[in-house]
């Protein structure tokens, strides 16, 4: 039944204009925005950025892994010297600590964060896809970490350069050196970010990293030192490097480009062992960047 005219609500609805307006400038579209995100990665993974206590630790571990080289170069000229006391992949094989330590701390920072404040569907909801958030995420840890091996490499060079030491053998291996530290910041790094992409908790991602690079590297000495006569390590034993990212990458260079000697030296065994420890190198790259676009297609 109608309610009479005088019984009907009034309607009082009206619409204000508070001084919004729409936005009709250019938009910088998702190539942008995946940049962006790139560069705010890699800024956090030194703590840019964040609070005083974030820069603490990647700025030490940049300190530390640099200051080794100033003096060696330092010591180098003082006793005026042909060669620089190490390699340029030695010196990147002595840092394998420390460089663990960067990676397992910074990597569940980029990514480990987001999914534990959410904000993973905040980026989904712009104009980046599930794929450019991996590839901005992998290509800011691969570069902080290839950043960190760098510092060094270049404070050697240099420091010979300056100090009047042979420009072509210097340049050579500082090549290798370069070789050797991008292989650094894909094969350890890849692992890294897929185990701290399955947890939101920081602490639980920092000690699986550590705990997976740590063991499986000392897996790795064990059966090489049980293995190994007193003369050198059998072309046998050289397979296990496979176990370790980290020395996986340090028999391929040394084989690759004939660096390293001594009994202890690993290398990866002849033609086919380059090649298989190739294959593996790029498996675990591949392998892992392809579990993390499975794992961010379900959030």
């Amino acid at each position: 039944m109608a309610l009479p005219s005088e019984a009907r609500p009034l309607d009082t609805g009206v619409i204000h204009d508070i001084g919004y307006r729409g936005y009709t400038g250019p938009r910088l579209g998702r190539a942008y925005a995946t940049r962006s995100l790139f560069t705010q990665s890699l800024r956090a993974a030194y703590g840019l950025g964040r609070s005083g206590r974030s820069k603490v630790l990647p700025m030490l571990l940049l300190g530390v892994v640099t200051a080794p080289a100033a003096i060696m170069v330092a010591l180098t000229l003082a006793q005026h010297q042909d060669e620089l006391p190490v390699d340029y992949p030695e010196y990147l094989g002595m840092l394998g600590l420390l460089v663990s330590i960067f990676l397992a701390s910074q990597a569940p920072v980029l990514l480990s964060r987001d999914l534990r404040h959410h904000t993973v569907p905040l980026y989904f909801s712009r104009p980046i896809t599930r794929g450019d958030y991996v590839r901005a995420k992998f290509a800011a840890m691969a570069c902080a970490q290839l950043l960190l091996m760098l510092a060094p490499l270049l404070v050697l060079y240099v420091g010979a350069l300056l100090g009047g030491l042979d420009f072509a053998h210097n340049t050579a291996h500082f090549l290798y050196g370069v070789v050797t530290a991008v292989l650094y910041a894909l094969v350890p790094t890849s692992v890294a970010l897929v185990i701290a992409a399955t947890t939101p908790r920081r602490g639980f991602g920092v000690a699986a990293i550590m705990g997976y690079l740590a063991i499986s590297t000392a897996v790795v000495g064990v059966v090489v030192g049980i293995s190994g006569g007193p003369s050198r390590v059998p072309e046998s034993a050289q397979w296990v490097a496979l176990l370790s990212p980290g020395r996986l990458v340090e028999s391929l260079v040394n084989q690759l480009f004939d660096l390293g000697a001594g009994p202890e030296r690993m290398h990866a065994p002849g033609v086919l062992g380059v090649l298989a420890f190739t294959a593996t190198a790029v498996a675990m790259v591949a392998g892992s960047y392809a579990l993390l676009l499975r794992r961010y297609r379900n959030i």
